[in-house]
């Protein structure tokens, strides 16, 4: 299993979230760029890199950012937040990022996404299903909508998706063990499907029951950040 580290970004500072949460921000670090060159030091070889910025305002804003951790390190990055047209598209990619991972845009303007998906492949785009009691959440998980999650994803396997991005919204920031319900059943629905479970991730002991579900990757965010696991406990793991 990946371990993912994450970083998320508004006015191109490294922040967290409390349960996709605007006013409950905590600033982590001003430099982006010092948090994933740590986190290449400590042997690991992705990034999770969100705009929250740009989730908020439907188009990519951190562009820069993205480009300077892409230059600069040799992670590779999946990107998110924003992503709302070919152009902002086409500037993540120019930009370094190996994956996008589209959310908002899946469940609001589905040809577009699905247009995507035939023309970049299915290792490039990636599908973010964030969802809150089982229904999905999009843009900066500000607005609910009615679609069951699993739905959703059953819909984007016919389609042609391979990867997942599945973000249980109440967990999120809480540092209170992740949705493993939500990814069992997403593994029910299918065997290929290339699950990367994200949010609530508390310690090393929800890392390593992840693993053992045999997902293709976690996201680790707060808990790096607030202490809970270690970059040497992670490098461990991930060896």
């Amino acid at each position: 299993m990946h371990i993912i580290p994450a970083i998320d970004l508004i006015d191109g500072k490294a922040v967290r979230l409390t349960q996709g949460d605007y006013n409950q921000k905590k600033e982590y670090n001003a430099r982006p760029l010092e948090v994933a060159q740590q986190f290449e030091d400590a042997g690991l070889t992705r990034l999770h890199l969100v705009d929250l910025d740009g989730a908020k305002q439907k188009r990519v804003i951190n562009w820069k950012v993205l480009e300077l951790i892409a230059t600069k390190t040799r992670l590779h990055i999946d990107f998110g937040g924003g992503v709302q047209s070919d152009d902002d598209l086409r500037t993540v990619f120019e930009s370094g990022a190996k994956q996008v991972t589209g959310g908002s845009i899946a469940v609001k303007n589905p040809d577009l996404f699905e247009r995507w998906l035939t023309q970049y492949g299915p290792e490039a785009i990636i599908l973010g299903a964030d969802a809150k009691n089982e229904k999905i959440a999009v843009s900066g998980w500000e607005e609910g909508t009615d679609v069951w999650v699993y739905d959703f994803v059953e819909k984007y396997l016919e389609k042609g998706i391979r990867y997942v991005i599945s973000t249980d919204v109440a967990k999120d920031g809480l540092l209170q063990g992740p949705s493993f319900d939500l990814y069992r059943n997403l593994q029910e629905r299918s065997a290929d499907l290339q699950i990367i479970a994200s949010g609530g991730v508390a310690n090393m002991g929800d890392i390593e029951k992840l693993a053992e579900m045999n997902l293709f990757g976690v996201i680790v965010g707060k808990a790096i950040y607030e202490g809970r696991v270690t970059l040497k406990e992670l490098m461990a793991l991930n060896s």
